[in-house]
C-alpha cells in the first residue's frame, strides 16, 4: 500500500533582500561589522558606491561569450560598448598597448599567461611563496607547479630583500621561459627594469604581477613595470578599488596570445556586471584624487611601520615602499595566528603570515601581514597610524596574556574611530530596510 504523501509547501520567489531574512540579517550584521572595524587586510580594500551599483546592475542577466564584436550570443548592441570602454580605461590608465579585462580573478588570470606562453613541462621561475611569492607563481602545491617545472628565487636573509644577482644567476643555469615579478608579501619596491634585463638575456617572458599594487601605479606612488615586462597580471580590487576581478595586459604583439588563452582558454563568457565595476574603478583611478589617495596610502603604511618599530617589532626588510607591512613576531615570543585573533576581536582585521625563513609552520606561522589602502580610503592619516600601532602593540600584550578584557577595550576605542572614518560605497541592507539582528 503506497502512502499519500502531502507535497512540501511551495513558496513564492523572494521579491526583495528584505523577504529573505536569513540573509538579509547576515549582511546587516557584515555591513555593521565592516563600518565598525578598520581593515588592514593588504588584499582588501573599500568600494566606491558607484563601482557597487555598477556590479549590482542587470548586466548580471547577460552572457557575453567572445570578444566585442565577436561573441557567440546575440543582444550584445550595449555589452560591447561597456567592454570596450574598460578596456581603452584600463589602456590609458597603465600606459599599455593592449589590454584584457575578462579574466574572472587573479590567479585565472595568471594562468592564462602560462597558457599563452609555455607547454606542460616548460620552466617558469618566481619568487618563493614562503619569501612573499604567490601559489600561481610556480608553487608545488598549486597546478603551475604541478605542470610547469619551476624554480624559485628567495629574498636575502640580512636585508629581506630579492637580490637580483641571485636572481640572474638561477636564470642562467636553469633558463626558464617565463619569469614572475612580484608576489603576495612583497613590502618593497620591485625592480621591474632589472628583472626585464634578466629576462631580455636569457630570451624569457618576463610577467610582473602587481595585483597588491596596481592602484599605487596608477596613482604614481610606485613605479611601472610598463616597457620592462612583457605581461602586466593584476586583481582590480585590493590598491585600485574595484570589483573582484582581474586584468591582463602588455604590448600589442602579445594581444592574440593573451586573449586567446583567457577565452577560449579557460573560462567562457565573461562576468559582464565586473567588467562594468572594473570600468568604473578605472575611472576613478585617473582622478587626481585617485593619486592623493595612493601616496596617503604608502604614507601611512611608511609610518605604521615606523611606529611599529619604535614599540619594538621586527619588519621583514626593515619597513615598506607600499601599502605593506610584513612584521616577524618571533621576538614577542608568540605566533601570527594568535595575534590575528586577538586582534579581530580588538576590531582590527590582518592576516597572519609566513616570513622568510619562517621556522613555523604555514598555518600557524610567525608573522602578520598589515596593509593599509582599506583604512586610507576611509580618510585615515599618519595620526590615526599612531594610534594603530599603539592599539597592536596592545593586543599582542593581551593576547600573550588571555586577556580578553584588553582587547575588548581596544575594540570600543576602534570602533569610536571607525565611526569618525565612515567606509565609502552603498548601504545595501539599509536601501532594503534591514536592519541588524
Amino acid at each position: 500500500m503506497i502512502l499519500a504523501v502531502a507535497p512540501p509547501e511551495r513558496k513564492r520567489p523572494v521579491q526583495s533582500l528584505t523577504e529573505d531574512h536569513e540573509l538579509a540579517g547576515l549582511i546587516a550584521q557584515e555591513e555593521a561589522r565592516q563600518e565598525q572595524t578598520l581593515s588592514f587586510i593588504a588584499s582588501e580594500n573599500y568600494v566606491s558606491a558607484a563601482v557597487q551599483q555598477a556590479v549590482g546592475s542587470v548586466l548580471t542577466n547577460k552572457y557575453s561569450e567572445g570578444y566585442a564584436g565577436k561573441r557567440y550570443y546575440e543582444g550584445q548592441q550595449l555589452i560591447d560598448p561597456i567592454e570596450e570602454l574598460a578596456v581603452s580605461r584600463a589602456r590609458s590608465v597603465f600606459g599599455t598597448e593592449h589590454a584584457n579585462v575578462q579574466p574572472y580573478s587573479g590567479s585565472p588570470a595568471n594562468l592564462a599567461v602560462l597558457l599563452a606562453f609555455l607547454q606542460p613541462g616548460d620552466c617558469l621561475m618566481g619568487l618563493s611563496l614562503p619569501m612573499g611569492g604567490h601559489l600561481t607563481h610556480g608553487w608545488n602545491v598549486s597546478v603551475t607547479g604541478k605542470w610547469f617545472r619551476s624554480v624559485s628565487y628567495e629574498v636575502r636573509r640580512d636585508t629581506g630583500t630579492v637580490d637580483l644577482d641571485e636572481v640572474r644567476e638561477i636564470a642562467r643555469r636553469e633558463r626558464p621561459k617565463l619569469i614572475f615579478c612580484g608576489g603576495t608579501a612583497v613590502p618593497r619596491q620591485i625592480d621591474f627594469a632589472g628583472f626585464g634585463d634578466i629576462a631580455r638575456e636569457i630570451d624569457a617572458v618576463l610577467v610582473a604581477d602587481v595585483a597588491h599594487i596596481a592602484g599605487l601605479i596608477a596613482g604614481g606612488a610606485h613605479p611601472s613595470p610598463v616597457g620592462h615586462a612583457d605581461v602586466v597580471s593584476t586583481t582590480t580590487h585590493k590598491t585600485l578599488r574595484g570589483p573582484r576581478g582581474a586584468m591582463l595586459m602588455g604590448a600589442a604583439e602579445h594581444a592574440k596570445k593573451l586573449d586567446r588563452a583567457v577565452f577560449p582558454g579557460l573560462q567562457g563568457g565573461p562576468h559582464n556586471h565586473t567588467t562594468a565595476g572594473i570600468a568604473v574603478a578605472l575611472a576613478e583611478a585617473a582622478t587626481p584624487e585617485f593619486e592623493d589617495y595612493a601616496h596617503q596610502t604608502v604614507r601611512n603604511a611608511q609610518h605604521l611601520a615606523a611606529k611599529l618599530a619604535e614599540h619594538g617589532f621586527d619588519l621583514v626588510s626593515g619597513g615598506t615602499d607600499n601599502h605593506l607591512i610584513l612584521v616577524d613576531l618571533t621576538s614577542k615570543g608568540i605566533g601570527g595566528k594568535p595575534v590575528a585573533q586577538a586582534l579581530d576581536r580588538a576590531g582590527i582585521t590582518l592576516n597572519y603570515n609566513t616570513v622568510p625563513f619562517d621556522t613555523r609552520k604555514p598555518f600557524d606561522p610567525s608573522g602578520i601581514r598589515i596593509g593599509t589602502a582599506g583604512v586610507t580610503t576611509r580618510g585615515c592619516d599618519e595620526a590615526d597610524m599612531e594610534l594603530v600601532a599603539a592599539w597592536i602593540e596592545r593586543g599582542v600584550r593581551a593576547a600573550q596574556a588571555d586577556s580578553g578584557d584588553e582587547l575588548d577595550e581596544i575594540r570600543a576605542e576602534v570602533a569610536a574611530l571607525a565611526k569618525e572614518r565612515p567606509m565609502p560605497g552603498a548601504r545595501v541592507t539599509a536601501a532594503a530596510g534591514v536592519t541588524e539582528g
